[in-house]
């Protein structure tokens, strides 16, 4: 048994089961390891931006790491971006790179880099593997250290000598670790804020975000009368019709501050104070009053859901959960042609247990709007903010979980930094539809072009938002890469091609042209 061998078996005992790849030379004892140890899918991609995010897509779903393939410090390099995103997401992953073998490091090869550099700003864990001996060994604490809570990024270097010299077998699983459970003080503290009179906001993040823990809010709500909120952009949050609705912390420096202007304390779950994503001339970087208290009922490595709980009973809560989503379906839509119009026909037809890998970027609202009282789903969100990250993350969402349909809503200037995702949906026969958002423009530029006060554009700032001349052809780039795809310019086509596509398995590609 050679070190690839006994560090994918290793992998496989440790509950690995998929590897997200785009190999190189380096990487060729691993590739050939994968036919010889059972029990490792092996999912190829066309570029390792794709490769990270469908990485990330399947790590929040499947709540447990995949492993990525990829070669060298440049193969690494292009997956950053993705990278970013899985890190805000606090979502497991082990990623394999790739060296040069140990005794070529001296030559300075062509594609010699500093491998671990490249690694370390979007990874909690960074080792070399020194010797075949021990590679097992390294895997083992790689996939240990990416379930560390709330979860983690692993980068595991694997010259190519550790993996071709031969090895002494696979390594025993290492447990997993666990959320650590709040402190008591931490409860009373929350419980005295609920209960001085001022106006709470509740801000949660993480698991909290799941069903449990939306009940357990819920019933804080109930009793305190506190609001209870969310991120911007969540990694997961499990929505609809009989779960807790809660309310999203706007984009915008400005509507932040107007969403918590009469905010007095806030109680934190998992998450951090808010902030706006980018300074503006004139516009305030913090999104609290300066007199507002903070008060943390949960940090992210520790068990939100618990702890909600925990309160919700030292508060003396009902067993029942203030803002139930009602199941309601749009009874008529309008004829217009627009991202709200879309996202009511995408509420109508979403069936129960959907995933949605939403970067519908400035066309998003109206299926967030629509959707929060359709059947139940779990929603998938751009955290980092690194666009480019929406069809990978449904490509790995729909490989975690074969028998839900993955929903993808993207924009299309977005959609164009990892569109090899739609190959391997194809190649894999994976059960996703993919909603181009097709406004030929980087729209969210536009309007920050106006707020960052850089004067009056002229033609060729202009040009570089556009997406004209030539128009993008969504329909022939997804048919070229073997997934199905239609084109609507009416909401009523729109709706006949959404309706047609839930009803089939496979992967489906629609441009709804704005």
């Amino acid at each position: 048994m050679n070190g690839a061998e006994s560090l994918v078996r290793t992998l496989v005992s440790s509950g690995v089961e998929v590897c997200f790849s785009n190999p190189g030379t380096s990487e060729m004892h691993f590739v050939a390891a994968l036919d010889r140890v059972p029990g490792m899918r092996a999912v190829l991609a066309l570029f390792e931006g794709a490769v990270t995010g469908m990485a990330d897509g399947y790590g929040r779903m499947a709540e447990k790491p995949a492993c990525t393939l990829l070669h060298l410090g440049p193969g690494l390099a292009n997956g950053l971006a993705n990278l970013h995103n899985a890190r805000r997401a606090a979502t497991p992953i082990v990623n394999i790179v790739g060296d040069h073998a140990t005794y070529h490091a001296q030559y300075d090869a062509p594609l010699a880099s500093d491998i671990a550099g490249f690694a370390r700003p979007v990874s909690a864990w960074v080792h070399s593997s020194p010797t075949a001996l021990t590679v097992a060994a390294d895997g083992a604490r790689a996939v240990q250290a990416a379930l560390q809570p709330p979860g983690q990024i692993a980068t595991l270097i694997l010259p190519a000598d550790t993996a071709w010299n031969d090895a002494e077998g696979e390594a025993p699983a290492l447990p997993r670790p666990e959320p650590s459970r709040v402190s008591d003080e931490a409860v009373y503290r929350a419980v005295a804020a609920l209960r001085n009179g001022k106006k709470t906001t509740v801000v949660i993040r993480g698991a909290a975000l799941k069903e449990r823990g939306l009940t357990a809010a819920g019933r804080i709500a109930a009793k305190s009368g506190a609001r209870i909120a969310c991120d911007t952009f969540t990694a997961r949050i499990q929505r609809g019709a009989g779960r807790v609705m809660l309310q999203r912390i706007p984009y915008f420096a400005e509507q932040i501050v107007e969403f918590f202007q009469d905010t007095e304390q806030l109680v934190i779950v998992g998450s951090k104070p808010p902030v706006s994503f980018f300074a503006y001339p004139g516009k305030p970087s913090w999104g609290l009053p300066q007199d507002a208290t903070i008060h943390y009922l949960a940090h992210a490595h520790e068990d939100g859901v618990g702890a909600l709980e925990a309160l919700a009973d030292a508060l003396g809560a009902p067993k029942e959960s203030a803002h139930i989503a009602a199941f309601r379906k749009p009874d008529g839509i309008e004829d217009k042609f627009n991202q709200f119009t879309i996202g009511q026909a995408i509420a109508r037809h979403l069936p129960e247990g959907a995933i949605i890998s939403d970067e519908g970027a400035t066309s998003g609202a109206g299926t967030s709007v629509a959707t929060a009282t359709a059947a139940p789903h779990d929603h998938l969100g751009l955290t980092g903010g690194s666009i480019g990250q929406g069809l990978p993350v449904a490509t790995g969402a729909a490989v975690a979980a074969p028998h839900r349909k993955v929903v993808c809503i993207h924009g299309d200037g977005g959609a164009m930094y990892t569109l090899q995702a739609l190959w391997t949906q194809a190649r894999e026969k994976l059960d996703v539809t993919t909603v181009i958002f097709a406004n030929r423009s980087y729209a969210i530029l536009n309007i920050e072009l106006a707020r960052v006060g850089a004067g009056n554009p002229g033609p060729k700032a202009l040009s570089m938002l556009d997406l004209h001349n030539p128009n993008l052809d969504w329909v022939q780039l997804a048919q070229g890469m073997g997934v199905e795809a239609s084109r609507a310019t009416t909401i009523r086509d729109f709706e006949s091609q959404f309706e047609a596509a839930m009803k089939q398995r496979g992967p489906r590609l629609i441009e709804a042209v704005l």
